[in-house]
């Protein structure tokens, strides 16, 4: 390796190497002090970058552990999993489950969760625009369901979890319920499930209703509204219709490829 491949390596490992003082070592090594200690100060710049825009990511979880706590977060992700992207606001993707392997955060088993909830809100801001066409509803009343498929919001997802994370991030976020609720039903062993999606602009999140998750996660396949509902019995889809259509979660209703296409007469 050549002596400049050696230095361009030592910049590298000062910006994402740990622990940090090998790094330092490594860049002493083939520069004068003053080059070190600017090659330091990029080292901070990152860890500094690393905290903002995953605080950027995930405001519960950064409130959750208090800025100390998440600045050490932020640097241990930095190390573990180094931006591969030139827009860091994309990276951050990993760190449900960075949480869910550390050993520091076993006592809080319900963080991982949470912050699977705040990165689907936060790619939601960054999806892809779809237009509504509600005048498609009226394909409901005409089609065979098998031959239909719900076609659902930008950044649409769903979190399953053991815990009462819908009640955890709206007591951070909007103060319903309260956190003397939300800790009342942690401890009871509350679990609740997440649908996340846009709604114009705005990133949104709620409770799920009985077999939503099931039915969502089969629509997000890509499969027809027969085969959705046959894996949610519990939806009362009803009532959960004119909810989605209001709420914008659902945008459009869509014949497959190979529809049978309109059954009536």
């Amino acid at each position: 390796m050549s002596n400049l491949a050696r230095q361009q390596q030592a910049l590298l490992d000062a910006l994402l190497a740990w622990p940090p003082k090998n790094a330092i070592k490594n860049i002493a090594a083939y520069a004068i002090d003053s080059r070190a200690r600017g090659l330091k100060a990029y080292q901070t710049h990152g860890h500094m970058l690393a905290q903002r825009a995953l605080q950027a990511a995930y405001p519960v979880v950064a409130q959750m552990l208090g800025e100390e706590s998440f600045a050490d977060l932020a640097r241990a992700l930095w190390h573990a999993q180094p931006p591969v992207r030139g827009d860091i606001a994309c990276w951050g993707s990993g760190l449900p489950a960075f949480l869910q392997t550390s050993e520091q955060l076993q006592d809080e088993p319900y963080l991982p969760d949470v912050a699977r909830v705040e990165w689907g809100l936060h790619q939601c801001a960054g999806a892809s625009d779809r237009a509504a066409d509600l005048s498609t509803l009226a394909l409901l009343t005409t089609d065979d369901p098998a031959s239909l498929t719900l076609v659902l919001a930008p950044g649409c997802a769903v979190v399953r979890s053991a815990w009462p994370i819908a009640s955890i991030l709206g007591a951070h976020l909007d103060g319903q319920p309260s956190l003397q609720e939300a800790g009342a039903q942690l401890r009871a062993g509350v679990a609740q499930d997440v649908v996340v999606w846009r709604a114009g602009l705005k990133p949104r999140f709620r409770l799920a209703v009985d077999g939503e998750v099931g039915a969502v996660m089969a629509l997000l396949r890509g499969e027809s509204l027969d085969q959705a509902l046959s894996l949610a019995p519990q939806l009362d889809f009803a009532l959960w219709l004119p909810m989605a259509v209001q709420s914008g979660l659902l945008v459009s209703v869509q014949v497959l490829p190979g529809g049978l296409g309109s059954t009536a007469a």
